[in-house]
């Protein structure tokens, strides 16, 4: 009896030796081995030039001297990968202040009138700037409220659905791009032009 049970604890001790070896080689095994993380986003893909792509909004704050600032012309156009709106400005020098995101509506600024927009989602652009000179009181961009962009054709078209044009109101002007969805986009300015670039997809 005293023998059967030296050899029974003997058997436990072994055992629990053996099964902390294990746990402890699973552990270490656990710890070499990296755990795979989520893919990133498709639109990491398109992540190039000088601003970051994302669906969340985009401001600026105004850095502009040398007089007042105004639209001069606004034109699309497309690539590959993503569709692109231009905002030609006159007047002042530096970077021009901005606010750039998506809204559930488009209302014009003042007086709150809601502006229908085709598409799946709205990126409301507003820009410090105006459709006329403030000084002679001419209009320099020929928008109306409510109307689509002068000029602008987005027939094929992969990101772009339609173009509104909002109000000048109190040193701003808003825009609206219909969009396919509510898609990533990035903001980037060049000499006297601000860019929007939206990606065709994710």
């Amino acid at each position: 009896m005293i023998v059967t049970k030296r050899r029974s604890l003997r058997t436990v001790a072994v055992g629990a030796i053996a099964a902390t070896s294990v746990a402890m080689a699973g552990t270490a095994a656990m710890a070499a081995t990296p755990v795979s993380q989520p893919s990133a986003p498709q639109a990491a893909a398109v992540n190039a030039g000088p601003s970051s792509w994302g669906s969340g909004t985009k401001t600026a704050p105004d850095r502009l001297t040398g007089g007042p600032v105004y639209l001069k012309s606004i034109t699309t156009s497309r690539s590959a990968r993503y569709d692109r709106m231009v905002i030609d400005l006159s007047g002042g020098n530096g970077k021009l202040g901005y606010t750039i995101g998506y809204v559930g509506t488009f209302r014009a600024d003042g007086s709150g009138k809601r502006i229908p927009v085709k598409g799946g989602a709205i990126l409301q652009v507003s820009v410090n700037a105006l459709n006329y000179n403030p000084i002679t009181g001419r209009q320099t961009y020929a928008g109306q409220t409510g109307k689509t962009l002068p000029g602008v054709n987005l027939t094929g078209y992969k990101a772009f659905k339609d173009t509104r044009f909002g109000v000048s109101f109190e040193g701003q002007t808003q825009l609206a791009l219909g969009v396919r969805g509510k898609l990533p986009f990035r903001v980037s300015q060049s000499g006297h032009q601000l860019i929007v670039d939206v990606a065709r997809s994710w």
